[in-house]
């Protein structure tokens, strides 16, 4: 029968999964992927996508989009694939978004941020001890390029203000404002709005504290922005940034990125 193995178009007399791990002489107890699905053994089917890899191994560019294609379906990864989403501002809601879009196999990001890792980041951000005193640009790039090699990174280790922040992310599709400081947010949305035409952006307000993670929510501001956020909450005192509401709020941010591309939202 035809299958594809490791995005290869081969031609087996095996008719399950075990039998074509030994005759390709992979070795027992290696990662075995069936359609998108991780499977022990399972009957082989006309045009079946089997991915066989070694525990421990890095696959290649064309066998990890392959299986990014095969959970996302081909349709909508092609869209991540042609994407190109900037990331203004790299703590605890951006390193989470950029985290969160380099496992989706957004084709480019660019990430923007002028500070070193310190130790009060630690708590909520996607960062290291190891990452200490690094700037964040190339602890982030570092962390991402071990999550997916193949996304292009392109990292500006620039404070964005309102004089560059066209220049930084002209070439983007989506940009996410992940300050936060409010003046910074504001600049940030307005000076994207007027001055990139094509840019949509997708900003954050309110994720301090530990309150309900119901509270935060996604709301749609006209035809080119989307806030998400509870839209109340501040750090301060007894209401510190955490990591599960910043986790929260930048899975938001993150899923209106890929609504946004697909034109959902």
């Amino acid at each position: 029968m035809n299958i594809f193995l490791n995005g290869k178009q081969i031609i087996t007399f095996s008719q399950s999964i075990d039998a074509l791990r030994c005759e390709y002489g992979f070795p027992e107890g290696s990662i075995t992927i069936l359609n998108g699905f991780g499977v022990q053994d399972s009957a082989l089917s006309e045009n079946d996508r089997v991915h066989i890899l070694e525990k421990g191994t890095t696959p290649d560019k064309d066998t990890l989009e392959e299986l990014l294609y095969a959970r996302h379906t081909p349709m909508i990864q092609d869209k991540f694939k042609k994407a190109c989403v900037g990331i203004a501002g790299l703590g605890g809601l951006g390193s989470n978004i950029a985290v969160n879009l380099a496992r989706t196999g957004i084709g480019r990001l660019v990430i923007a941020d002028h500070d070193t890792v310190d130790p009060t980041n630690l708590n909520r951000q996607q960062y290291r001890i190891r990452h200490l005193g690094m700037y964040k640009t190339d602890a982030l790039k570092a962390e991402l390029g071990e999550i997916n090699p193949y996304v292009e990174i392109i990292n500006v280790n620039r404070k964005v203000t309102e004089e560059n922040a066209a220049e930084i992310f002209g070439g983007c599709d989506i940009v996410c404002e992940a300050f936060d400081n409010a003046e910074c947010k504001a600049m940030l949305v307005n000076t994207l709005l007027e001055k990139l035409p094509e840019v949509k952006v997708v900003a954050a307000s309110g994720l301090a504290g530990l309150g309900s993670c119901n509270d935060i929510r996604t709301r749609k501001i006209g035809s080119r922005l989307i806030i998400c956020g509870d839209g109340v909450s501040e750090a301060g005192c007894g209401t510190g940034l955490m990591a599960p509401r910043a986790a929260v709020c930048a899975g938001h941010q993150s899923n209106a990125v890929l609504q946004l591309i697909l034109g959902e939202i």
